[in-house]
Protein backbone atom coordinates (compact mmCIF):
# COMPACT_ATOMS: atom_id res chain seq x y z
CA UNK A 1 0.00 0.00 0.00
CA UNK A 2 1.74 3.56 -0.73
CA UNK A 3 1.29 6.38 1.69
CA UNK A 4 -0.65 9.04 0.51
CA UNK A 5 1.42 12.18 0.15
CA UNK A 6 0.03 15.48 1.23
CA UNK A 7 -0.07 18.39 -1.11
CA UNK A 8 2.76 20.40 -0.93
CA UNK A 9 2.21 23.99 1.40
CA UNK A 10 1.49 27.49 -0.95
CA UNK A 11 4.93 29.32 -0.58
CA UNK A 12 4.56 31.82 1.84
CA UNK A 13 3.83 35.27 0.43
CA UNK A 14 6.82 38.06 0.70
CA UNK A 15 6.81 40.80 3.78
CA UNK A 16 5.79 43.89 1.87
CA UNK A 17 4.12 42.10 -1.09
CA UNK A 18 0.21 42.64 -1.11
CA UNK A 19 -2.60 41.40 -3.30
CA UNK A 20 -6.42 42.10 -3.72
CA UNK A 21 -7.01 39.27 -0.75
CA UNK A 22 -5.19 42.27 1.77
CA UNK A 23 -7.77 45.28 0.53
CA UNK A 24 -10.64 45.94 2.77
CA UNK A 25 -11.20 49.85 2.13
CA UNK A 26 -9.65 53.02 0.19
CA UNK A 27 -5.50 52.87 0.40
CA UNK A 28 -3.94 56.36 0.48
CA UNK A 29 -0.11 55.83 0.60
CA UNK A 30 2.98 58.09 0.65
CA UNK A 31 6.67 57.04 -1.19
CA UNK A 32 9.52 58.66 -2.23
CA UNK A 33 8.59 56.81 -5.73
CA UNK A 34 5.85 54.97 -6.96
CA UNK A 35 6.25 52.67 -10.59
CA UNK A 36 3.37 51.61 -12.50
CA UNK A 37 4.64 48.05 -13.49
CA UNK A 38 6.42 45.23 -12.33
CA UNK A 39 8.22 43.90 -15.34
CA UNK A 40 12.30 44.18 -16.71
CA UNK A 41 12.08 47.95 -15.80
CA UNK A 42 9.91 48.54 -12.91
CA UNK A 43 11.32 45.70 -11.13
CA UNK A 44 15.12 46.78 -11.52
CA UNK A 45 14.31 50.50 -10.86
CA UNK A 46 12.77 49.71 -7.41
CA UNK A 47 14.95 47.32 -6.44
CA UNK A 48 17.91 50.05 -7.31
CA UNK A 49 16.38 52.87 -5.64
CA UNK A 50 15.06 50.71 -2.30
CA UNK A 51 18.72 49.45 -2.04
CA UNK A 52 19.60 53.24 -2.54
CA UNK A 53 17.73 54.03 0.74
CA UNK A 54 14.28 55.58 -1.52
CA UNK A 55 10.45 54.28 -0.10
CA UNK A 56 9.27 52.84 -2.92
CA UNK A 57 6.06 51.52 -3.88
CA UNK A 58 5.33 49.58 -6.81
CA UNK A 59 1.87 48.75 -8.41
CA UNK A 60 1.06 46.22 -10.61
CA UNK A 61 -1.92 45.38 -12.36
CA UNK A 62 -1.37 41.58 -12.68
CA UNK A 63 -1.48 38.88 -10.34
CA UNK A 64 0.87 37.41 -7.97
CA UNK A 65 1.94 33.80 -8.78
CA UNK A 66 4.29 31.55 -7.34
CA UNK A 67 6.78 29.54 -8.61
CA UNK A 68 4.96 26.01 -7.78
CA UNK A 69 1.69 27.30 -9.72
CA UNK A 70 3.55 27.10 -12.81
CA UNK A 71 3.24 23.46 -14.07
CA UNK A 72 3.22 22.97 -18.04
CA UNK A 73 -0.67 23.45 -18.43
CA UNK A 74 -0.02 26.46 -21.62
CA UNK A 75 -3.55 27.07 -21.33
CA UNK A 76 -3.94 28.05 -17.37
CA UNK A 77 -1.01 30.09 -17.52
CA UNK A 78 -1.81 32.06 -20.81
CA UNK A 79 -5.24 32.97 -19.25
CA UNK A 80 -3.31 33.83 -15.92
CA UNK A 81 0.24 35.33 -17.44
CA UNK A 82 -0.81 37.06 -20.48
CA UNK A 83 -2.49 40.04 -21.04
CA UNK A 84 -5.93 39.39 -22.76
CA UNK A 85 -4.96 35.89 -23.00
CA UNK A 86 -2.46 36.61 -25.47
CA UNK A 87 -4.76 37.74 -28.02
CA UNK A 88 -3.99 41.33 -28.54
CA UNK A 89 -2.93 42.53 -32.04
CA UNK A 90 -1.21 45.75 -33.76
CA UNK A 91 -4.07 46.49 -36.30
CA UNK A 92 -2.18 47.12 -40.02
CA UNK A 93 -1.29 45.13 -43.36
CA UNK A 94 -0.70 42.73 -41.51
CA UNK A 95 -2.01 42.30 -38.41
CA UNK A 96 0.71 41.94 -35.45
CA UNK A 97 -0.40 39.45 -32.67
CA UNK A 98 1.68 40.55 -29.82
CA UNK A 99 2.13 39.02 -25.77
CA UNK A 100 2.81 41.06 -23.00
CA UNK A 101 3.21 39.20 -19.43
CA UNK A 102 0.08 40.57 -16.76
CA UNK A 103 1.43 39.52 -13.42
CA UNK A 104 4.14 40.51 -11.11
CA UNK A 105 7.25 39.97 -13.07
CA UNK A 106 6.07 41.43 -16.32
CA UNK A 107 6.65 40.12 -19.57
CA UNK A 108 9.83 38.43 -17.65
CA UNK A 109 7.45 35.40 -16.52
CA UNK A 110 6.74 34.46 -19.84
CA UNK A 111 9.94 35.16 -21.63
CA UNK A 112 12.92 33.24 -23.00
CA UNK A 113 15.28 34.16 -20.77
CA UNK A 114 17.63 35.88 -23.45
CA UNK A 115 20.03 38.18 -22.11
CA UNK A 116 22.00 40.12 -25.01
CA UNK A 117 23.34 43.52 -24.91
CA UNK A 118 22.34 46.52 -27.43
CA UNK A 119 24.48 46.09 -29.92
CA UNK A 120 27.25 48.58 -30.15
CA UNK A 121 26.27 49.66 -33.74
CA UNK A 122 22.74 50.33 -32.09
CA UNK A 123 24.42 52.79 -29.17
CA UNK A 124 26.23 54.51 -31.55
CA UNK A 125 23.65 55.25 -33.67
CA UNK A 126 21.81 56.72 -30.07
CA UNK A 127 24.44 58.55 -29.51
CA UNK A 128 24.62 60.31 -33.06
CA UNK A 129 20.57 60.67 -34.00
CA UNK A 130 18.98 61.22 -30.39
CA UNK A 131 22.09 63.24 -28.85
CA UNK A 132 22.46 61.11 -25.97
CA UNK A 133 25.07 60.94 -23.08
CA UNK A 134 26.72 58.22 -21.50
CA UNK A 135 25.18 55.85 -23.77
CA UNK A 136 27.75 54.36 -25.70
CA UNK A 137 28.87 50.88 -25.20
CA UNK A 138 31.92 52.45 -22.96
CA UNK A 139 29.32 53.91 -20.98
CA UNK A 140 26.96 51.26 -21.05
CA UNK A 141 29.37 48.78 -19.84
CA UNK A 142 29.16 49.27 -15.81
CA UNK A 143 25.28 49.00 -15.98
CA UNK A 144 25.16 45.60 -18.12
CA UNK A 145 27.64 44.52 -16.06
CA UNK A 146 25.69 44.77 -12.49
CA UNK A 147 22.47 43.44 -14.38
CA UNK A 148 24.23 40.31 -15.18
CA UNK A 149 25.65 39.78 -12.61
CA UNK A 150 22.22 40.11 -10.84
CA UNK A 151 20.46 37.78 -12.75
CA UNK A 152 23.43 35.47 -13.64
CA UNK A 153 23.85 35.66 -17.21
CA UNK A 154 25.69 32.77 -18.77
CA UNK A 155 25.40 29.75 -21.18
CA UNK A 156 23.16 26.59 -20.73
CA UNK A 157 24.87 23.91 -19.63
CA UNK A 158 25.47 21.35 -22.45
CA UNK A 159 23.35 18.63 -20.80
CA UNK A 160 20.28 20.90 -20.83
CA UNK A 161 19.79 21.19 -25.26
CA UNK A 162 17.46 19.44 -26.68
CA UNK A 163 17.10 17.98 -30.11
CA UNK A 164 15.26 20.65 -31.61
CA UNK A 165 18.24 22.94 -30.81
CA UNK A 166 20.82 20.82 -31.69
CA UNK A 167 19.22 20.24 -35.23
CA UNK A 168 19.03 24.16 -35.25
CA UNK A 169 22.72 23.77 -34.78
CA UNK A 170 23.60 21.26 -37.10
CA UNK A 171 21.66 22.58 -40.12
CA UNK A 172 23.72 26.21 -39.71
CA UNK A 173 27.04 24.39 -39.32
CA UNK A 174 26.20 22.47 -42.30
CA UNK A 175 25.45 25.57 -44.61
CA UNK A 176 28.57 27.01 -42.88
CA UNK A 177 26.69 29.81 -40.74
CA UNK A 178 27.58 31.68 -38.02
CA UNK A 179 25.47 30.26 -34.80
CA UNK A 180 26.07 31.02 -31.40
CA UNK A 181 25.11 29.69 -27.88
CA UNK A 182 22.55 31.91 -26.62
CA UNK A 183 23.55 33.98 -23.51
CA UNK A 184 20.57 33.44 -20.61
CA UNK A 185 19.41 34.77 -17.31
CA UNK A 186 19.43 31.38 -15.38
CA UNK A 187 21.23 29.47 -12.85
CA UNK A 188 21.73 25.58 -13.94
CA UNK A 189 18.42 25.53 -16.18
CA UNK A 190 16.99 22.03 -16.50
CA UNK A 191 16.08 22.44 -19.93
CA UNK A 192 12.27 21.86 -18.98
CA UNK A 193 11.06 24.51 -21.87
CA UNK A 194 8.23 25.83 -20.22
CA UNK A 195 9.79 29.35 -20.48
CA UNK A 196 6.66 31.08 -21.86
CA UNK A 197 4.55 29.57 -19.89
CA UNK A 198 6.41 30.47 -16.39
CA UNK A 199 9.38 28.78 -14.97
CA UNK A 200 8.50 25.76 -12.87
CA UNK A 201 11.43 25.49 -11.44
CA UNK A 202 12.78 28.91 -10.96
CA UNK A 203 15.91 28.51 -12.97
CA UNK A 204 15.31 30.99 -14.98
CA UNK A 205 15.53 34.81 -13.20
CA UNK A 206 13.23 36.63 -13.82
CA UNK A 207 11.96 39.68 -12.48
CA UNK A 208 9.94 37.53 -10.12
CA UNK A 209 12.62 35.81 -8.55
CA UNK A 210 15.27 38.35 -8.85
CA UNK A 211 14.60 42.10 -8.62
CA UNK A 212 11.12 42.06 -7.12
CA UNK A 213 12.44 39.73 -3.85
CA UNK A 214 15.05 42.33 -3.81
CA UNK A 215 13.50 45.11 -4.01
CA UNK A 216 10.94 44.06 -1.34
CA UNK A 217 14.21 43.11 0.75
CA UNK A 218 15.03 46.35 1.18
CA UNK A 219 11.98 47.91 1.95
CA UNK A 220 10.00 48.42 -1.26
CA UNK A 221 6.24 48.08 -1.31
CA UNK A 222 4.18 45.94 -3.94
CA UNK A 223 0.83 46.06 -4.49
CA UNK A 224 -0.62 43.30 -7.25
CA UNK A 225 -4.19 43.48 -8.88
CA UNK A 226 -4.11 47.70 -9.07
CA UNK A 227 -5.14 48.87 -12.07
CA UNK A 228 -3.37 52.59 -12.28
CA UNK A 229 -5.80 55.27 -14.16
CA UNK A 230 -4.25 58.48 -14.33
CA UNK A 231 -1.09 60.31 -12.82
CA UNK A 232 -1.93 63.29 -10.84
CA UNK A 233 -0.34 66.38 -11.20
CA UNK A 234 -0.29 69.71 -9.62
CA UNK A 235 0.46 72.02 -12.97
CA UNK A 236 3.05 70.51 -14.84
CA UNK A 237 4.46 68.22 -12.15
CA UNK A 238 3.41 64.82 -11.84
CA UNK A 239 2.24 64.18 -8.00
CA UNK A 240 1.18 60.43 -7.88
CA UNK A 241 -1.24 58.36 -8.75
CA UNK A 242 -5.05 56.74 -8.65
CA UNK A 243 -6.03 53.66 -9.48
CA UNK A 244 -8.30 50.95 -8.36
CA UNK A 245 -8.50 47.14 -7.02
CA UNK A 246 -11.19 44.92 -6.76
CA UNK A 247 -10.68 43.53 -3.06
CA UNK A 248 -11.42 40.58 -1.22
CA UNK A 249 -14.87 42.05 -0.42
CA UNK A 250 -15.59 41.83 -3.89
CA UNK A 251 -15.87 45.92 -3.74
CA UNK A 252 -13.83 48.03 -6.28
CA UNK A 253 -11.56 50.13 -3.39
CA UNK A 254 -9.52 53.36 -4.39
CA UNK A 255 -5.68 53.12 -4.26
CA UNK A 256 -4.07 56.49 -4.28
CA UNK A 257 -0.69 56.79 -4.16
CA UNK A 258 1.28 60.56 -2.87
CA UNK A 259 4.73 60.68 -4.14
CA UNK A 260 7.92 62.96 -5.34
CA UNK A 261 8.79 60.90 -8.55
CA UNK A 262 6.33 59.09 -10.45
CA UNK A 263 7.54 55.90 -13.11
CA UNK A 264 5.83 54.27 -15.52
CA UNK A 265 7.07 51.15 -16.21
CA UNK A 266 3.54 49.53 -18.02
CA UNK A 267 5.92 48.64 -21.46
CA UNK A 268 5.83 50.40 -25.05
CA UNK A 269 1.93 49.91 -25.27
CA UNK A 270 0.28 51.29 -21.98
CA UNK A 271 2.82 53.43 -21.27
CA UNK A 272 1.85 56.19 -23.91
CA UNK A 273 -1.69 55.27 -23.03
CA UNK A 274 -1.34 56.51 -19.29
CA UNK A 275 0.32 59.25 -20.14
CA UNK A 276 -2.61 60.29 -22.24
CA UNK A 277 -5.30 59.81 -20.33
CA UNK A 278 -3.12 61.86 -17.58
CA UNK A 279 -3.26 64.69 -19.56
CA UNK A 280 0.42 64.71 -20.66
CA UNK A 281 1.32 66.09 -23.89
CA UNK A 282 4.84 65.72 -25.02
CA UNK A 283 6.14 69.20 -27.01
CA UNK A 284 7.01 66.67 -29.26
CA UNK A 285 3.88 65.42 -30.68
CA UNK A 286 5.80 62.11 -30.56
CA UNK A 287 4.03 60.39 -27.39
CA UNK A 288 2.51 56.66 -28.78
CA UNK A 289 4.26 57.45 -32.28
CA UNK A 290 7.72 55.63 -32.91
CA UNK A 291 6.11 52.25 -32.42
CA UNK A 292 8.61 49.55 -33.64
CA UNK A 293 7.95 45.53 -33.19
CA UNK A 294 10.48 42.78 -34.29
CA UNK A 295 8.33 41.36 -36.58
CA UNK A 296 8.62 37.82 -35.84
CA UNK A 297 6.89 34.79 -37.89
CA UNK A 298 7.86 30.57 -37.60
CA UNK A 299 8.29 27.54 -39.60
CA UNK A 300 7.49 24.12 -38.15
CA UNK A 301 9.69 21.50 -39.74
CA UNK A 302 8.67 17.70 -39.92
CA UNK A 303 11.63 15.04 -39.33
CA UNK A 304 12.09 11.48 -39.36
CA UNK A 305 13.27 10.87 -35.98
CA UNK A 306 11.93 11.36 -32.80
CA UNK A 307 12.75 15.04 -31.75
CA UNK A 308 10.97 16.08 -28.55
CA UNK A 309 11.15 19.60 -28.74
CA UNK A 310 9.72 19.95 -24.95
CA UNK A 311 12.09 18.31 -23.65
CA UNK A 312 15.70 20.67 -23.29
CA UNK A 313 16.06 24.42 -23.05
CA UNK A 314 14.13 27.56 -25.00
CA UNK A 315 16.37 29.07 -27.81
CA UNK A 316 19.58 27.04 -26.72
CA UNK A 317 21.49 28.66 -29.69
CA UNK A 318 20.88 31.55 -32.38
CA UNK A 319 22.24 31.85 -35.86
CA UNK A 320 23.30 35.13 -36.41
CA UNK A 321 24.66 34.99 -40.21
CA UNK A 322 22.32 37.25 -41.16
CA UNK A 323 22.15 39.69 -38.27
CA UNK A 324 23.76 42.47 -40.44
CA UNK A 325 20.47 42.20 -43.01
CA UNK A 326 18.46 42.59 -39.76
CA UNK A 327 17.49 39.05 -39.25
CA UNK A 328 18.13 36.30 -36.27
CA UNK A 329 17.06 32.49 -36.15
CA UNK A 330 16.28 30.33 -33.17
CA UNK A 331 14.48 27.05 -32.34
CA UNK A 332 11.47 27.88 -30.40
CA UNK A 333 9.32 24.82 -28.84
CA UNK A 334 5.36 25.45 -28.81
CA UNK A 335 2.71 23.22 -27.50
CA UNK A 336 1.01 21.33 -29.89
CA UNK A 337 -2.82 23.07 -29.06
CA UNK A 338 -0.78 26.60 -30.50
CA UNK A 339 0.61 24.54 -33.40
CA UNK A 340 -2.47 22.92 -34.59
CA UNK A 341 -4.49 26.60 -34.12
CA UNK A 342 -1.79 28.25 -36.29
CA UNK A 343 -0.93 25.42 -39.16
CA UNK A 344 -3.21 25.49 -42.36
CA UNK A 345 -4.25 21.91 -42.15
CA UNK A 346 -7.84 21.11 -41.35
CA UNK A 347 -9.37 17.97 -40.44
CA UNK A 348 -7.85 14.41 -41.28
CA UNK A 349 -4.53 16.45 -42.84
CA UNK A 350 -4.09 18.31 -39.42
CA UNK A 351 -4.76 15.30 -37.26
CA UNK A 352 -1.73 13.51 -39.83
CA UNK A 353 0.19 16.33 -39.36
CA UNK A 354 -0.46 16.53 -35.27
CA UNK A 355 0.39 12.93 -35.08
CA UNK A 356 4.30 13.62 -35.70
CA UNK A 357 4.16 16.39 -33.25
CA UNK A 358 6.74 14.32 -31.43
CA UNK A 359 8.90 14.97 -35.01
CA UNK A 360 8.54 18.98 -34.87
CA UNK A 361 11.10 21.49 -35.10
CA UNK A 362 9.53 24.69 -34.47
CA UNK A 363 12.28 27.45 -35.42
CA UNK A 364 11.54 31.60 -35.41
CA UNK A 365 13.05 34.55 -37.20
CA UNK A 366 13.25 38.29 -35.40
CA UNK A 367 13.37 41.10 -37.86
CA UNK A 368 14.40 44.80 -37.41
CA UNK A 369 12.25 46.67 -38.32
CA UNK A 370 12.30 49.71 -40.90
CA UNK A 371 8.84 50.69 -40.70
CA UNK A 372 7.00 52.56 -37.37
CA UNK A 373 3.68 52.26 -35.84
CA UNK A 374 1.79 54.56 -33.39
CA UNK A 375 0.10 53.82 -30.23
CA UNK A 376 -3.47 55.76 -30.33
CA UNK A 377 -4.96 56.16 -27.05
CA UNK A 378 -8.89 55.51 -27.29
CA UNK A 379 -11.48 55.67 -24.65
CA UNK A 380 -8.57 55.52 -22.53
CA UNK A 381 -7.17 52.25 -23.58
CA UNK A 382 -4.27 51.79 -26.18
CA UNK A 383 -4.50 50.43 -29.42
CA UNK A 384 -1.70 49.91 -31.68
CA UNK A 385 -1.47 50.25 -35.68
CA UNK A 386 1.87 49.51 -37.66
CA UNK A 387 1.99 48.54 -41.12
CA UNK A 388 4.24 46.07 -42.55
CA UNK A 389 6.68 48.05 -44.90
CA UNK A 390 7.28 46.22 -48.39
CA UNK A 391 11.01 46.13 -47.36
CA UNK A 392 10.36 44.45 -44.17
CA UNK A 393 7.83 41.95 -45.83
CA UNK A 394 10.52 41.03 -48.51
CA UNK A 395 12.82 40.48 -45.37
CA UNK A 396 10.32 37.69 -44.11
CA UNK A 397 10.14 35.94 -47.07
CA UNK A 398 13.99 35.95 -47.25
CA UNK A 399 14.15 35.25 -43.73
CA UNK A 400 11.97 32.43 -44.32
CA UNK A 401 13.57 30.73 -47.16
CA UNK A 402 16.91 30.58 -45.98
CA UNK A 403 15.90 28.78 -42.46
CA UNK A 404 13.88 26.44 -44.40
CA UNK A 405 17.01 25.54 -45.88
CA UNK A 406 18.98 25.65 -42.86
CA UNK A 407 16.34 22.86 -41.38
CA UNK A 408 16.23 20.59 -45.30
CA UNK A 409 20.38 20.56 -44.28
CA UNK A 410 19.51 19.51 -40.78
CA UNK A 411 17.22 16.33 -42.23
CA UNK A 412 13.56 17.77 -42.65
CA UNK A 413 11.32 16.36 -44.89
CA UNK A 414 8.49 19.07 -44.61
CA UNK A 415 8.77 22.59 -43.65
CA UNK A 416 5.29 24.60 -42.99
CA UNK A 417 5.32 27.98 -44.00
CA UNK A 418 3.47 30.97 -42.45
CA UNK A 419 2.70 32.60 -45.61
CA UNK A 420 -1.41 31.38 -46.93
CA UNK A 421 -1.00 29.74 -51.22
CA UNK A 422 3.02 28.64 -51.43
CA UNK A 423 1.70 24.89 -49.33
CA UNK A 424 4.34 23.02 -47.66
CA UNK A 425 7.90 22.42 -48.84
CA UNK A 426 9.10 18.76 -49.05
CA UNK A 427 12.85 19.48 -49.66
CA UNK A 428 15.32 22.05 -50.76
CA UNK A 429 14.52 22.78 -54.22
CA UNK A 430 10.97 23.89 -53.64
CA UNK A 431 12.36 26.93 -51.44
CA UNK A 432 12.33 28.84 -54.53
CA UNK A 433 8.55 28.59 -54.60
CA UNK A 434 8.86 31.37 -51.95
CA UNK A 435 10.10 33.71 -54.17
CA UNK A 436 8.14 32.40 -57.45
CA UNK A 437 4.41 33.09 -55.20
CA UNK A 438 2.95 36.34 -54.78
CA UNK A 439 2.40 36.70 -51.20
CA UNK A 440 0.29 39.49 -49.85
CA UNK A 441 1.19 40.57 -46.50
CA UNK A 442 -2.01 40.14 -45.45
CA UNK A 443 -1.44 36.66 -45.80
CA UNK A 444 1.69 36.15 -43.51
CA UNK A 445 1.56 35.17 -40.08
CA UNK A 446 3.24 37.55 -37.92
CA UNK A 447 3.55 38.06 -33.83
CA UNK A 448 5.81 39.71 -31.96
CA UNK A 449 6.89 39.53 -28.22
CA UNK A 450 9.12 42.98 -28.48
CA UNK A 451 7.13 46.33 -28.48
CA UNK A 452 9.42 49.31 -28.47
CA UNK A 453 9.56 53.10 -28.74
CA UNK A 454 6.44 55.10 -27.83
CA UNK A 455 8.45 57.53 -25.57
CA UNK A 456 12.16 57.57 -27.19
CA UNK A 457 14.74 59.31 -25.23
CA UNK A 458 16.29 62.25 -27.20
CA UNK A 459 17.99 65.40 -25.84
CA UNK A 460 15.85 67.65 -28.27
CA UNK A 461 12.40 67.93 -26.76
CA UNK A 462 11.04 68.96 -29.89
CA UNK A 463 11.37 65.60 -31.50
CA UNK A 464 11.31 63.30 -28.39
CA UNK A 465 9.29 62.32 -25.27
CA UNK A 466 11.71 62.07 -22.43
CA UNK A 467 15.27 63.03 -21.79
CA UNK A 468 18.97 60.88 -21.54
CA UNK A 469 17.64 59.30 -18.43
CA UNK A 470 13.79 58.91 -19.22
CA UNK A 471 12.65 61.62 -17.63
CA UNK A 472 9.73 63.39 -19.35
CA UNK A 473 9.90 66.68 -21.52
CA UNK A 474 7.52 69.66 -19.78
CA UNK A 475 6.50 67.35 -16.90
CA UNK A 476 8.50 67.18 -13.39
CA UNK A 477 8.68 64.43 -11.46
CA UNK A 478 7.79 61.88 -14.10
CA UNK A 479 9.69 59.25 -16.24
CA UNK A 480 9.49 56.20 -17.99
CA UNK A 481 11.32 53.23 -17.43
CA UNK A 482 10.39 50.56 -19.96
CA UNK A 483 11.11 49.85 -24.22
CA UNK A 484 9.27 52.85 -24.55
CA UNK A 485 12.37 54.77 -24.20
CA UNK A 486 13.73 53.31 -27.68
CA UNK A 487 14.93 55.64 -29.99
CA UNK A 488 15.15 53.07 -32.09
CA UNK A 489 14.77 49.07 -32.49
CA UNK A 490 17.46 47.00 -31.26
CA UNK A 491 17.50 43.74 -33.20
CA UNK A 492 18.13 41.17 -30.08
CA UNK A 493 15.64 40.73 -27.22
CA UNK A 494 15.40 43.86 -25.35
CA UNK A 495 15.02 42.81 -22.10
CA UNK A 496 18.58 43.30 -20.64
CA UNK A 497 19.12 46.82 -22.40
CA UNK A 498 15.67 47.99 -20.58
CA UNK A 499 17.47 46.47 -17.39
CA UNK A 500 20.67 48.42 -18.23
CA UNK A 501 19.05 51.65 -18.91
CA UNK A 502 16.23 51.16 -15.88
CA UNK A 503 19.99 50.48 -13.43
CA UNK A 504 21.60 53.36 -15.10
CA UNK A 505 18.81 55.91 -14.26
CA UNK A 506 18.60 54.72 -10.79
CA UNK A 507 21.70 55.58 -10.25
CA UNK A 508 21.57 59.09 -11.72
CA UNK A 509 18.57 59.56 -9.52
CA UNK A 510 20.37 58.54 -6.06
CA UNK A 511 22.68 60.63 -7.24
CA UNK A 512 20.77 63.48 -8.32
CA UNK A 513 18.52 64.74 -5.44
CA UNK A 514 17.02 67.25 -7.20
CA UNK A 515 15.04 65.08 -8.94
CA UNK A 516 12.87 64.13 -6.17
CA UNK A 517 11.94 67.70 -5.41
Amino acid sequence: MVAARMAPAPAARPQNLFTRDDVFGDLVLDADVVIIGSGAGGATLAAELAEGGLDVVVLEEGGYHTTSEFNGNASAAVRKLYRDGGATMAFGDPPVLYQEGRAVGGSTVINGGMSWRTPEKILDRWYREANLDGIRAKDMEPWFERVERRLHVRHQDPESIGKDNELLKLGADRMGWKVIPNLRNQVHCPGSNNCAFGCPTGAKQSALVSYVPRALHFGARLYADVRVERITRHGKRATGVIGHVLGADGRRHRVAVRAKLVASACGAIHTPALLSRSGIVSPSGQLGGNLSLHPNTKVVAVFDQDVRGWEGVHQAFQVREFQDEGFLFAAVNIPPSIIAMTTRHWGAELGELMHDYDKMVVAGMLVEDTNMGRVRTINGRPQAFYQLSDFDADKLKRGVALLSELLFAAGAKKVLLPFEGVGDLHGPDDVRRIFASTIPKRTMEVVTVHMMGTARMGRDRDRAVTDDYGFVHDAAGLMVADASLFPTPIGVNPMETIQALATRAAAHILDTPARLR
